[in-house]
């Protein structure tokens, strides 16, 4: 593997030779346009050429708020051509969330869809972005649009302006910072993992690797509904597809089931990406269940537990299994993945190529097979650490470089490897971490709530649910909390369900037991 991962410099070699390569086959097709890898690469060196000549340089951060529309891997694919530091921003963000991402990164420039421009006008102020492109989702369907405001350009805009600049390709070298993935942990503080050019090269081949024959290059067409800002579509989509020369339809909403069936209907597809919950809508949708599966041979599956019922669901209407697999942001993302068609359902599978996995006890020692440990991970994907947080990445990096999950597991006789726990408090819900702290802080703000705790509960549409407890000052009804959480909270971390208590349980030294709760029948 290494020596295939030192055939490129960097990720613009990884990307660009494929380009070249594939030039003529579609690549990306979103709200009904498709675009070849000769044409998106033609707009990337645009794109390029106007942030250059704006002044951005090797190491800049660019932040990209977008949902699954074909200026993503353009935009993505311009930040490697100059050797920038792409930081990976959810479009449903609240501005708070927003501000936290573009400080914390220091971004110097945003990428943001037109729609989400009121948002970012109350905090702009207050970040270090000095450029600033909006876009919208049909724009690549038009020929021009217009500047959203004096701070900012219009997509065509930039291109104009970035035709024919010259500009130096990328020097940046394998063991450099590519792209901020920003995750979570304990403390509720959104950090963002570093992944070099070296982590996602290496995790792009081993994915590919790992799907075996059932996938080839130039002949994919790959269904990605899941968000590209999300570190699992983006390996898929923006890194191995277009590395192999496959074809990635992107779904900017797949929340709405009948356009997502009107949108991928046209296309005989051959391999699909997804989790749990979507698996089960699109099964209980009866448009769904009337497609031309006869060419799908490959289904993934990740960030968040894949359950029986909704791979049987999956295997009776498809005709296709399901490949579950495990990662994280912090890998690249994934570490492993079960065999496509020999799959062990209630596993995640075997390490990928040059993996280790082990589970270590509570003094990182191994535990013996079928006893249960942290899942700890060494290999070319594990990040190069936390972006300015020395302290959080000695935590979560031995010195013989294991990274400690915080997730707890199980090997099988056979060398499988079965998630079983959580060592962390995070909650997921459709596949989205939600942190408790974050909630709890905007929960105690409120002036009727005197403390919060909040926690994950099994959830049969999102695999968990978020629910909070509370103690108040005076009265005040779930309702009114609910909404003021969705004033600073992205939906998805909204509480599901409030209770309030007496008081909360505490040990004797007055942390909240949070464990209580989650056993809490309420």
């Amino acid at each position: 593997m290494l020596a295939q991962i030192q055939e490129y410099q960097n990720l613009d070699q990884f990307i660009s030779s494929a380009c070249q390569r594939y030039g003529d086959q579609d690549a990306f097709t979103s709200v009904g346009k498709t675009l070849t890898f000769a044409q998106i690469d033609t707009l990337a060196e645009q794109l390029a050429g106007y942030f250059y000549g704006q002044g951005l340089r090797a190491g800049d951060r660019i932040a990209i708020q977008l949902p699954n529309v074909n200026q993503y891997p353009i935009v993505v694919y311009a930040a490697f051509k100059l050797g920038l530091v792409v930081v990976n921003t959810n479009p449903l963000y609240t501005p708070r969330e927003m501000l936290h991402q573009f400080n914390d990164s220091g971004a110097k420039a945003l990428v943001i869809l037109a729609d989400l421009y009121p948002k970012l006008a109350g905090i702009i102020a207050d970040t270090e972005i000095e450029h600033l492109v909006c876009t919208g989702a049909a724009d690549l369907l038009l020929d021009s649009s217009e500047a959203v405001s004096e701070r900012g350009v219009s997509w065509h805009q930039a291109l104009a302006e970035g035709q024919g600049q010259d500009f130096p390709r990328s020097s940046a070298h394998l063991e450099d910072v590519a792209v901020l993935q920003y995750t979570g942990g304990t403390t509720g503080v959104s950090k963002g993992a570093q992944l070099t050019h070296k982590n996602l090269i290496a995790n792009a081949l081993q994915t590919k690797e790992a799907f075996g024959d059932r996938y080839h290059d130039a002949s994919e067409i790959f269904i990605c509904p899941l968000p590209l800002y999300h570190i699992y579509a983006f390996t898929l989509s923006i890194l191995i597809n277009t590395a192999s020369g496959n074809h990635s339809v992107l779904i900017p909403n797949p929340r709405d089931l009948d356009a997502f069936v009107n949108a991928i209907k046209p296309f005989r597809f051959t391999s699909f990406a997804g989790i749990n919950t979507l698996f089960v809508g699109l099964c209980a949708t009866k448009a769904f269940t009337e497609l031309d599966f006869s060419r799908l041979r490959l289904t993934v599956s990740g960030g968040a537990a894949l359950t029986t019922t909704a791979a049987n669901a999956w295997a009776k209407t498809t005709g296709c299994s399901i490949s579950e697999g495990y990662g994280l942001s912090e890998t690249s993302p994934v570490v492993t993945l079960n065999q496509p068609g020999g799959e062990q359902i209630g596993t995640v599978g075997f390490p990928v190529r040059d993996t280790e996995v082990e589970l270590w006890d509570e003094h990182d020692c191994a535990v013996a097979d079928g006893d249960s440990g942290q899942i700890v991970v060494r290999g070319p994907q594990v990040m190069k650490g936390y972006w300015n947080r020395p302290e959080e990445s000695a935590k979560a990096l031995t010195a013989d470089g294991f990274f400690k999950t915080g997730d707890v597991g199980i090997r099988l006789d056979n060398g499988a490897i079965k998630v079983v726990d959580r060592l962390k408090d995070m909650i997921i819900v459709s596949g989205f971490n939600v942190y408790p702290n974050e909630v709890e802080d905007v929960l105690v703000s409120h002036p009727a709530v005197f403390e919060a705790a909040v926690v994950g509960k099994a959830d049969e549409r999102s695999g968990e649910a978020v629910h909070a407890y509370i103690t108040v000052k005076q009265a005040v009804d779930e309702k009114e909390l609910q909404e003021f959480c969705r004033q600073q909270l992205t939906n998805y971390k909204v509480p599901k369900h409030i209770h309030i208590l007496d008081e909360l349980p505490k040990s004797t030294v007055g942390k909240i037991l949070r464990r209580e709760l989650r056993d809490d029948k309420a």
